[in-house]
């Protein structure tokens, strides 16, 4: 389920989108293209001007009535309602003016073609071959010039690099642009379908020496070194079936991990505490999640000792039915047993290959349950949601959406005062970023102000590392998780396209 976007809010996220009644533009010579990148990154001040809140925001009740229960809670978590801000004189920054220009023709050129019902099947279908293929000459990491091509393409746009070099400059990249950080993930990707029909089971758990060498220890040191390459504050994305069959066949039966996998996740864990990196443990197909959740738990347990940050994160799936309860068991859990719990959230990415009954009956309770999670997990408040009894316990979020009235009903409880745990927004790199530059926009804008007392948006970027090859598979992954969202995919194609009409128009203007 793909679920792009709502259009029911007239949030400023849509800043961008709105300049969407520029494209009807006559033609333009290319050259201005890299005239538009040196400054010029305002809106004119007669039609835009800085928006400032003139009063606390109104705040509503939010309830959901799929969820019945004869729990009663302690308290009721409310959502501040987005109020009409005031105007200044002051000129207001265009969000995406943020991005280099090679960054926004990338972006445009990818939304034209996921936004396209025409040019994606063929798109997905060259990238499997190309994912998937054992000829050499349709091999990115032994074709030098298709690798080339790809590299200065589709994975520039959404991987970090191949080298320790190239990831380390990609990171400062995005951090010079305004971003707070990364979420680092090592591009090993595993054939889940195949192992599922044989490999894990002929492996019976087996901790064989075979195993070992080819899959545990090349995930092992693949994830070691991605948490190297990030700096404190930074998250790194981990995989479990990376690890390969002995892992898949111990999540698929519920059993504990393996001596020699058990070592490594630690070994894992114990490096991004020392360096003050978080972990973010990814959700994933639903025969193997409560395996997974089993996991987060234990390693949650050991190192969220700390109740002012989190080190292990689990991922919750709000498209799933069962996703409050699942939480609201880990937050008794992490109340009872006095460690902070992590939370991911994530509307979920295997609509197209889990149980239907798995998932709820519309988009529309998806959205509702969201936001009724972000909301509890935020403020610290039960609600018609999440229902527990007690003192809320420490909880850490990051909210990892492209759907913008989620990020602005999250933004107006930070605006309100209301956010009682660590936040970061996160978006893919090379998607939503008229989502992201905005975020950034306003934390900038936060800091460059009087007030000591605006509420902190962390915006971080995910993205991947490893070789061309490696990415394919991932970059694959992506698309298909993706293909349905057309309506956000436009919504990105617009705003790239606004931005390139802007800058040129800007350039013309003052040429």
């Amino acid at each position: 389920m793909r679920l792009g976007p709502s259009r029911g809010l007239a949030s400023p996220l849509r800043r961008a989108s709105t300049l969407r009644g520029n494209t009807e533009s006559t033609p333009f010579h290319h050259a201005f293209f890299a005239a538009a990148v040196a400054g010029h990154n305002y809106y004119p001040v007669a039609t835009s001007i800085k928006a400032r809140p003139s009063a606390r925001p109104s705040v509503m009740t939010q309830c959901r009535g799929i969820h019945s229960s004869d729990r009663k809670s302690s308290t009721i978590a409310e959502i501040p309602e987005a109020v009409p801000p005031s105007g200044s004189l002051e000129p207001i920054r265009a969000p995406l003016s943020v991005l280099p220009l090679s960054m926004i023709l990338r972006s445009l050129a990818t939304n034209v073609v996921s936004s396209s019902p025409f040019l994606l099947p063929p798109s997905l279908r060259i990238m499997n071959v190309l994912a998937h293929s054992t000829i050499a000459i349709l091999n990115p990491d032994k074709n030098p010039l298709l690798r080339y091509i790809l590299k200065k393409s589709f994975y520039a746009q959404f991987c970090a690099g191949e080298t320790p070099a190239e990831v380390q400059a990609t990171i400062n990249r995005l951090k010079k642009i305004g971003f707070t950080g990364v979420i680092l993930g090592y591009a090993r990707e595993v054939d889940l379908i195949g192992k599922e029909t044989g490999g894990a089971e002929s492996a019976s758990g087996r901790e064989t020496q075979e195993v070992i060498d080819n899959e545990v220890a090349p995930w092992t040191e693949g994830t070691l070194e991605t948490v190297r390459l990030t700096q404190p504050g930074d998250f790194v994305a981990l995989k479990f079936t990376g690890a390969g069959s002995l892992a898949l066949h111990q999540l698929k039966h519920r059993l504990p991990a393996s001596p020699v996998l058990h070592r490594s996740i630690d070994t894992i864990c114990e490096l991004a505490h020392q360096r003050g990196v978080r972990l973010l443990f990814d959700a994933e197909h639903n025969a193997i999640q409560d395996g997974i959740d089993d996991w987060t738990m234990e390693f949650a347990r050991k190192y969220n000792t700390s109740s002012d940050s989190a080190t292990i994160y689990g991922t919750y799936q709000a498209y799933k039915k069962n996703a409050p309860q699942v939480l609201e068991r880990h937050l008794a859990e992490a109340q009872e047993g006095g460690f902070s719990l992590g939370v991911k959230l994530v509307r979920g990415a295997y609509l197209g290959s889990d149980p239907r009954e798995c998932f709820h009956d519309t988009k529309a309770d998806t959205d509702a349950c969201y936001d009724g999670i972000a909301a509890s997990v935020l403020s610290h408040q039960w609600n018609g949601t999440l229902q527990g009894r007690g003192d809320y316990p420490a909880a850490h979020l990051v909210l990892a959406t492209h759907n913008a009235e989620s990020v602005q009903k999250a933004r107006a409880i930070c605006d309100a005062g209301g956010a009682k745990a660590d936040i970061a927004f996160a978006q893919l790199q090379g998607m939503a970023d008229e989502i992201s530059c905005e975020l950034v926009e306003a934390s900038q804008s936060a800091r460059s102000g009087s007030s000591s007392t605006a509420p902190k948006l962390p915006a971080y970027k995910y993205l991947v590392w490893g070789t061309t090859g490696e990415c394919m598979k991932y970059l694959l992954r992506r698309a298909h998780e993706n293909k349905d969202a057309v309506q956000r995919t436009k919504s990105g194609r617009d705003a790239m396209w606004g931005e390139v009409v802007r800058r040129v128009k800007n350039t013309l203007f003052l040429a």
